[in-house]
């Protein structure tokens, strides 16, 4: 998406969003989780039981469907400390679905699950988005992870999310695992991204470089009734006031705790890699915005076979080979941050494929049988 004129001074004044800052750049994860039935491997819409029995748990929350659950971390300063939070969770959590004869999964859709057999959870906020968006809004059975990384300045939030919008695709086809649409193979390794971005607050961020643009689109889509809350605008990567960090919202539904943890530690790597930089008065690349939309299709479409654009000279490159210098180049901030270990498994994603690879494979094996997609999906919750 392209850069837009902020609002005027007056309304900017009037409209100014405070940014929590964390003085430490800490982590916290959000990973959805769907419920499926351990017969059929269908969908079950039984989310709000499991809630209920699971009891008060500030790590367990709806979503806007009932056949969703989603565990986050506490506010962790490191990707082991966040992965161990999230297993302490998973771990009774599983145990009250399987009782009641589900299964946890998580992909960034089901394999041949129908859209319109699945509830709403019954909340003003999402009963709202519905009826502003309708088709789109009720297509919505995908599921994703999304990571807070902790930012100590207002000042830093718009340069490093604009630049952070150079490694998309790489964390767009690393986690790629949403093929399958309704029982049809799309073609797409993350058909996920591309029917989140219907939403008409969803996808790319807009480029902005300060706090106070940011604040003028927020007035601007209030005053016009688009949104309500700040907490409305669903980008890919967005700030998050209140919490003082900044989130990426890229990453399809991870099956596994072993593919989490390096793309936890590859984004924590990422956002504080940049935002060394920043302190030590380096202007941030970036890209024009549609070489940025481009990268986010191509990612969607082919993964890790992807020829990603790299830079505003339109030089080009198979994503998997720029990961190796990505990776290579972040491994003194990985020591720093203790992930030096979850970093270097992104390299064991580019060898052994992605999930979407990985589901293919299965259901040629079972001669198009997507419940077994379910089944390897399910198995693969190491925990």
């Amino acid at each position: 998406m392209s850069s837009v004129p902020a609002s005027s001074p007056a309304s900017r004044a009037s409209a100014r969003i405070n940014f929590a800052r964390s003085p430490r750049p800490t982590i916290g994860v959000e990973w959805e989780f769907a419920l499926v039935d351990a017969q059929t491997r269908d969908l079950s819409n039984e989310a709000t039981a499991v809630i209920a029995e699971i009891g008060e748990n500030p790590r367990v929350h709806k979503e806007l469907l009932r056949n969703t659950v989603e565990v986050v971390s506490g506010i962790c300063e490191c990707t082991a400390e966040a992965m161990e939070d999230l297993r302490n969770t998973l771990g009774p959590a599983r145990r009250v679905v399987r009782a009641r004869g589900m299964e946890l999964f998580c992909a960034g859709a089901h394999p041949f699950a129908r859209w319109s057999s699945q509830k709403l959870t019954d909340a003003p906020r999402y009963a709202e988005l519905i009826k502003r968006t309708q088709w789109w809004g009720r297509q919505m059975l995908i599921w994703g992870v999304h990571v807070h990384i902790g930012i100590s300045s207002v000042h830093k939030v718009m340069p490093i999310m604009t630049s952070l919008l150079q490694y998309y695709p790489h964390l767009l086809a690393l986690s790629a695992s949403s093929p399958w649409w309704v029982g049809e193979d799309t073609g797409y390794a993350s058909n996920r991204a591309m029917m989140f971005q219907q939403l008409p607050t969803a996808g790319l961020p807009f480029q902005f470089q300060t706090w106070a643009e940011f604040e003028g689109f927020v007035y601007d889509q209030k005053k016009t009734g688009i949104i309500d809350q700040v907490d409305e605008v669903r980008w890919d990567i967005r700030p998050s006031p209140r919490l003082g960090t900044l989130e990426v919202r890229i990453c399809d539904g991870v099956s596994n705790l072993r593919e989490l943890s390096a793309l936890v530690a590859l984004t924590h790597c990422l956002v504080v890699d940049l935002d060394r930089r920043l302190e030590a008065d380096e202007s941030l690349p970036t890209m024009p915005p549609w070489h940025v939309q481009e990268n986010k299709w191509r990612a969607a479409r082919y993964g890790l076979d992807a020829v990603i654009i790299l830079d505003a000279d339109s030089n080009e490159r198979l994503v998997t080979e720029d990961l190796v210098d990505v990776v290579t180049r972040l491994e003194p901030v990985a020591k720093s941050l203790g992930c030096s270990a979850e970093l270097a498994a992104i390299f064991d994603i580019c060898r052994d494929g992605a999930s979407y690879q990985r589901q293919r494979r299965v259901a040629e094996e079972h001669d198009g049988d997507l419940r077994a997609v379910v089944d390897a999906l399910v198995a693969e919750l190491d925990i």
